[in-house]
C-alpha cells in the first residue's frame, strides 16, 4: 500500500461514521462564511491574489453551469400553415405547440471543435520539452535561488497585461519575445493577411504553455478576421478564428500561420 493512503484503506475497512453526510453539509456550509470573512480579512498584494483566484473560480463555475444547461424550449408555431379539412373538439382549444431541443452555444461549439479537431495543415509536431522553452533565472541576495524562469519562446499576452511584481513573478515573458500580430494565410483565398493576435487556444506541447501563452510550430491561436469580411450564414460578420502556427517564430521574428476554414 503507497504511503498515506491508510485512511482510505480504513475507511474501505470500517466504513464512514454515522453522521458523515451531516457534518460534510454543515462543513460545506460553513466555507462560503468562512472565505467570505478570509476575502474581508486579507488586504494589499495578498488580497489582489485571493480575489483574482476567487474570480476565475466562479467564471469556470458558470461556465460549468452553462454547459450542462439543456432546456426545452416550447413555442407557438405561427408560421405553420393552416390544416386543411375539420379538425377534431378536443383539439379546437388547444394551441399547437412545438417542443423544439436548446442547446448551449457553448456545446454546439465544442461539437465544431471536436469535428474539426484533426483538419490542420499540421496534425504532427515535435514536442517541447521545459528546459528548451524556459530558462532557469538564479534570484535572491546571494543567487542561490533558482525558482524562477524566462521564457525563450514567442509569447502573447492579452491587451490589459500587468506584469505582477518582481519579486513574485515566476515566469518572465521578455518584451522582445511577445508578438501581437500574426501573418495569417487563407487556404482557398490563397492570400496572406497580418491580423492580430486574440489569444491562444492550444499549444499542443504542453497546458502550461497554453496558459503563459507560448507560441511554437503547431499551436492554434484564435486571430481576428473581421478586416476579411467573413460572414456567417446567418448574416452576422465573423469576428475570430483559429489559426495554426507553421513556422519557429523565436527563429524567423514573425509569426506564419494557416487559417483553419
Amino acid at each position: 500500500m503507497p504511503q498515506n493512503f491508510y485512511i482510505e484503506e480504513a475507511i474501505k475497512k470500517h466504513g464512514r461514521r454515522l453522521d458523515h453526510e451531516e457534518r460534510k453539509r454543515k462543513r460545506e456550509a460553513r466555507e462560503v462564511h468562512k472565505t467570505s470573512a478570509k476575502a474581508q480579512k486579507l488586504h494589499g498584494f495578498k488580497a489582489k491574489l485571493y480575489n483574482k483566484k476567487r474570480h476565475s473560480e466562479k467564471i469556470q463555475m458558470k461556465k460549468t453551469i452553462k454547459m450542462h444547461e439543456e432546456r426545452n424550449n416550447k413555442h407557438k408555431s405561427d408560421d405553420k400553415p393552416v390544416q386543411e379539412g375539420a379538425v377534431p373538439t378536443y383539439l379546437l382549444d388547444r394551441e399547437n405547440q412545438t417542443r423544439a431541443k436548446v442547446l448551449s452555444n457553448m456545446i454546439k461549439q465544442k461539437r465544431k471543435e471536436k469535428a474539426g479537431k484533426w483538419q490542420v495543415p499540421l496534425p504532427k509536431v515535435k514536442g517541447m520539452d521545459e528546459a528548451e522553452v524556459f530558462k532557469v533565472v538564479k534570484s535572491g541576495k546571494r543567487k542561490t535561488k533558482q525558482w524562477k524562469r524566462v521564457v525563450t519562446k514567442a509569447t502573447f499576452v492579452g491587451e490589459g497585461f500587468t506584469r505582477k511584481p518582481p519579486k513574485y513573478e515566476r515566469f518572465i515573458r521578455p518584451m522582445a519575445l511577445r508578438y501581437k500580430k500574426a501573418h495569417v494565410t487563407h487556404p482557398e483565398l490563397g492570400a496572406t493577411f497580418c491580423l492580430p493576435i486574440l489569444g491562444v487556444k492550444k499549444n499542443p506541447s504542453s497546458p502550461m504553455y497554453t496558459q503563459l501563452g507560448v507560441m511554437t510550430k503547431g499551436t492554434i491561436i484564435e486571430v481576428n478576421v473581421s478586416e476579411l469580411g467573413l460572414v456567417t450564414q446567418g448574416g452576422k460578420v465573423v469576428w475570430g478564428k483559429y489559426a495554426q502556427i507553421t513556422n519557429n517564430p523565436e527563429n524567423d521574428g514573425c509569426i506564419n500561420a494557416v487559417l483553419l476554414v
